[in-house]
């Protein structure tokens, strides 16, 4: 689609923060006038509106999208979209580990366990730790007060978390994000640390360098969109 708007404008409404390009009321994908929560999220849309060029490009355009899924998909069914996101705890990434006497398995401890203590305090919970791949239970209290947290989240926090989830392998380090217990990039390279550390051992390879920079860029979008929703 090519740009065919001059001016984008900022409308409040009933359901929040609208937004026009010119004089139609910008809608998502499956037609649903896009509100927006916060006037910091409603900015940042209309920011990535106003810098289009000639020709319309989504994948340059993270909050947008995030907030169309938010209204597409996460609204019409929230519970099952929290399930699917809260399901992450059953094989979270900070609970798998190195077999003991593997060189990786105190490098996993000392990035990961300070995590999992957090979500300990945090949460009153325990954790399982797994060593291998083999999946192991975790306690189903456990899984039931995680549930519990995520089910509670908003319609547009959960759009955000659940690409957070899939590309961390993490709900722990997804509820860190969410409430503000450290900062994304950190917890970026902690879901990494597996990546990062065949690296340090067998060498560098572009296309995963690549690939992993790809994610990354999603994963800090995803947390930018949270941060947007506080202002």
């Amino acid at each position: 689609m090519r740009r065919f708007w001059k001016q984008v404008s900022l409308e409040q409404g009933t359901y929040g923060h609208g937004i026009r390009l010119d004089t139609r009321m910008l809608k998502t994908p499956m037609r649903n006038e896009l509100y927006l929560p916060t006037k910091a999220l409603a900015d940042a849309v209309v920011a990535e509106w106003e810098a289009v060029g000639d020709v319309f490009e989504p994948a340059t355009m993270p909050m947008t999208g995030f907030a169309n899924a938010a209204i597409d998909h996460v609204a019409p069914d929230r519970a099952k979209f929290a399930s699917a996101i809260a399901a992450y705890a059953e094989s979270d990434a900070f609970c798998y580990r190195a077999e003991p006497d593997e060189p990786l398995a105190p490098k996993q401890a000392e990035v990961w366990d300070p995590w999992l203590d957090w979500a300990r305090a945090r949460y009153d919970v325990s954790f399982q730790i797994v060593h291998g791949v083999l999946h192991q239970p975790q306690p189903e209290a456990t899984l039931e007060k995680l549930r519990a947290t995520v089910m509670a989240r908003g319609t547009f926090e959960l759009a955000a978390m659940a690409k957070l989830a899939h590309l961390a392998g993490s709900l722990v380090a997804v509820l860190a994000i969410v409430e503000q217990a450290g900062d994304a990039k950190s917890l970026w390279e902690a879901t990494c640390l597996e990546e990062l550390w065949q690296e340090q051992n067998w060498g560098e390879d572009y296309w995963a360098q690549k690939n992993r920079a790809d994610r990354e860029a999603e994963f800090l979008a995803a947390a930018h969109f949270l941060q947007l929703l506080r202002v």
